[in-house]
């Protein structure tokens, strides 16, 4: 098992007996890499290669290609190249290359020569290097493919881009002759009174008889409370007992430390350490779930490693930023979805305090050929080995979907799958007994793992969300451990109506699954108006039900962000899977305020909608305006008059009673609401929306207008409006925007701003547009096949206040 954590923490000089001690070094190498598109299978064909490009990782070379609107992306190979100046090259040390993810065929070669490969992307992998490193310049050759492949899973059906590229960070590390390797942290009897932890370590190279071990155990407040010095062998162990332990939750994450120190005589020659922390659950048996003795409702989403403008090359800032956002809701946890993720995305929730559903990539494929499970095997216990102590994760994944669209003859058989799953589930639980095994939507393996999840989409792929209920105490009663994972539906930023629909009358509100073929199945995805109106009652009545539910383990909503998928071509933003409660780049929807209402103890007051300020209607006929708030009781102001208090109760619906009918004056309407709890204002959130009496007719028009942005762009916006020019708020039609001279779209992002082909909201679309340096005219325009081209001129010498 290797960690960042392992890497990083040991990483300096230390002083012993006086003397400078010989000790590892890690050093980030992100920097300065070049990067060659060049499908060769050999390293001799790139070699004095022109072409390269000066890159810095993490990267990816379909960070955009893959959410253009040309349909495919590229699945081929490419070459990464790092010249790595060694000035001194010690004969007593060895080097090491470590990589944390490279998506998803990888062969490295230093100096010509080839010092090792990996399969499967999404987990990290180490290459020794010492043999071929020379003293001066040394040339790092990496190939990278992320063709298709059916023995390697993911399978290429599943619903996500499988991009290519060294998509994480990359490290150097230098270690003596003999030093540690790994350090494995098993909590296996833990109370609220004591716990007993064991932690194993793997020396690498030369035994001798002068080698111990100090091993250290250090609480969270940073003090040593035990330590045992032991005898150094290939694989030694020692046993803690902490009394009164400071227990690790999801409210208080406490975090211990072990620090192991290798000597040989007085010389300390190594040192590593890990964190990890002291719990306890159960899924108990047709019930809910416990954690620490304590029942804890399971409140959690999905996340796909990926982001607008890098897809899956993300910065650790963007990964900690992430799980910071989904923390902020007040989830307690999260499935990676539907892979292992970078190791920033453990430390953020062993530190925030969110639970860990980690996952195998055997997504969809069926059972493959001896080769695949050979990888299959391979990649499970990788996984297992490298996330072992994190205390954030409790179940072990093997799959999702893995029935579905077979790419091996004769792969959905289920006998076959069922062998194999069994061996998966005997190897998980061999190599780590402390935690419990999952999956999801193969029902004939319900009984093979320890937590199953069916697939219940009512609302979205099947039935009407006002089924929920109905379904999930069937689910309890059928499944011994019950996990609901995957619900929801999409969203398009600022699209609104009056009257969502709920699906009654034209589907089956009996049913709940998503079924494989969805052709002929009639559903709220496929008739619906992606608005965020009704995704947020979906959620709410969602919410209404869980909060509640004295049996109910726990959910996780699909999906936290939008992301990239080839399948998805017809989407409102092109190739992007819109159920997000955030769009691509981590802004909030409406919906993520729904869940932060219900989950989040931090005082807030959200007015539905912040996109939704142009409204029309009859006069006279009151809107339904909903607060999502945490405060005890609300008030809403229109116009400085009270429309009254009202007491926040989960079991109402809409909003947990927090809603009012709002009789909306034409013109500006100012809304004021003020959250109060315990007799003090703790929250407010105000909305100024115009309100018209008229409603337009059917558009004659495209109107282009432009705004300036802070970091110096202009924001270009489309409006649909009738022949009185009034915005066509049900307009929904597809548009296209060109720069036609003095800038560039920023494009490719998958973003509602950042997309040059997208579906109009509510009569209205906007794309960011970067100003070249320069002078003269920003030349926009905008068409479809109703309107044959808008076009707008934009003076670049003039100012914001001008603009």
């Amino acid at each position: 098992m290797i960690r960042k954590i392992l890497w990083i923490a040991a990483g300096m000089m230390w002083l012993v007996n006086g003397g400078v001690a010989q000790q590892r070094v890690v050093e980030n190498i992100n920097d300065n890499w070049s990067y060659l598109e060049l499908p060769v299978e050999h390293v001799s064909e790139v070699k004095n290669k022109d072409g390269w490009t000066p890159i810095s990782l993490p990267h990816s070379w379909n960070s955009e290609d893959a959410v253009d609107v040309i349909p495919g992306y590229r699945r081929s190979i490419s070459w990464y190249k790092k010249l790595l100046n060694m000035e001194v090259l010690d004969n007593d040390k060895r080097y090491f290359l470590y990589f944390e993810g490279v998506n998803i065929k990888s062969s490295i070669f230093v100096n010509g020569q080839l010092a090792g490969d990996h399969v499967g992307g999404y987990i990290g992998f180490e290459i020794e290097i010492s043999s071929y490193l020379q003293k001066g310049e040394n040339e790092i050759l990496v190939k990278v493919d992320n063709g298709y492949d059916r023995e390697v899973i993911p399978s290429q059906k599943s619903d996500f881009f499988i991009y290519g590229g060294i998509t994480r960070d990359v490290w150097l590390k230098s270690v003596s002759q003999a030093f540690l390797s790994d350090i494995k942290i098993t909590t296996d009897k833990v109370s609220a009174q004591s716990a007993s932890t064991v932690v194993e370590l793997t020396l690498d190279g030369p035994l001798s008889k002068n080698q111990e071990v100090k091993v250290l155990l250090v609480d969270p407040d940073g003090h040593i409370v035990a330590q045992q010095t032991v005898k150094a062998e290939a694989k030694t162990s020692v046993k803690f007992k902490t009394n009164d332990p400071q227990l690790w939750h999801v409210d208080t994450p406490h975090l211990y430390e072990v620090k192991a120190e290798l000597f040989n005589g007085k010389k300390l020659k190594d040192q590593i350490s890990d964190r990890f922390g002291m719990r306890w659950f159960e899924f108990q048996e047709n019930g809910p779930f416990y954690l620490n003795g304590e029942r804890l409702i399971i409140r959690g989403t999905h996340r796909h490693e990926e982001h607008a403008g890098v897809g899956p090359a993300m910065t650790n800032e963007m990964h900690r930023t992430d799980m910071e956002l989904i923390k902020g809701m007040g989830a307690n946890f999260v499935r990676l979805a539907h892979y292992p993720q970078d190791p920033e995305i453990y430390e953020a929730c062993d530190e925030l305090g969110i639970l860990v559903w980690d996952e195998l990539p055997w997504c969809r494929g069926g059972i493959g050929n001896a080769q695949w499970k050979e990888n299959t095997s391979q990649m499970l216990t990788e996984i297992i080995q490298q996330n072992f102590n994190h205390p954030s994760v409790i179940l072990w994944s093997l799959g999702n979907e893995i029935y579905w669209l077979p790419d091996f003859e004769d792969g959905d058989n289920t006998n076959e799958i069922n062998s194999y799953l069994k061996e998966l589930n005997d190897l998980a639980h061999k190599l780590d007994p402390s935690r419990q095994t999952a999956i999801r939507k193969y029902y004939e393996g319900a009984d093979i793992v320890d937590v199953f999840s069916p697939s219940i989409w009512s609302g979205w792929y099947s039935g009407t969300y006002e089924n929920y209920e109905a379904v999930i105490d069937q689910s309890i009663a059928k499944y011994p451990r019950f996990l609901h994972m995957e619900y929801g539906g999409s969203s398009h930023v600022g699209r609104h109506t009056e009257t969502p629909i709920t699906g009654k009358g034209f589907v089956d509100p009996s049913k709940f699954e998503e079924e494989v073929n969805q052709v002929e199945v009639k559903s709220v995805a496929k008739s619906g108006d992606w608005s965020e109106n009704y995704i947020v009652d979906l959620f709410d009545w969602y919410l209404s039900i869980t909060e509640n539910h004295e049996q109910f383990a726990g959910n996780a909503q699909w999906a936290f962000k939008d992301f990239g998928t080839p399948l998805r071509p017809e989407n409102d933003i092109p190739y992007m899977n819109q159920k997000g409660l955030a769009d691509r780049a981590g802004n909030p929807k409406d919906a993520y305020y729904v869940f932060k209402s219900y989950w989040s103890e931090e005082p807030f007051a959200y007015i539905e909608s912040h996109t939704w300020t142009e409204r029309s209607g009859p006069k006279g006929e009151a809107r339904n305006v909903c607060v999502y708030s945490n405060s005890e009781t609300v008030e809403l102001f229109q116009n400085g008059k009270s429309l009254g208090v009202k007491i926040r109760d989960t079991k109402q619906f809409p909003a947990a009673g927090l809603n009012w009918d709002v009789d909306f004056t034409a013109g500006k309407n100012e809304l004021l609401a003020v959250g109060m709890s315990g007799g003090q204002e703790v929250a407010k959130d105000s909305l100024v929306i115009t309100y018209s009496y008229e409603q337009a007719g059917s558009p004659s028009e495209l109107v282009l207008s432009s705004e300036w942005l802070e970091n110096g762009n202009y924001l270009v916006t489309v409006t649909a409006i009738d022949k009185n020019g009034l915005r066509c708020l049900d307009y929904e039609e597809c548009v296209y925007f060109q720069c036609l001279g003095g800038g560039d779209l920023i494009k490719n992002q998958g973003t509602p701003t950042g997309s040059e082909v997208i579906k109009m909201a509510n009569g209205k679309a906007s794309i960011e547009v970067k100003p070249n340096d320069q002078t003269g005219l920003l030349k926009m325009t905008v068409l479809n096949q109703y309107f044959k081209g808008t076009f707008l001129n934009i003076d670049k010498s003039q100012t914001k206040e001008q603009l």
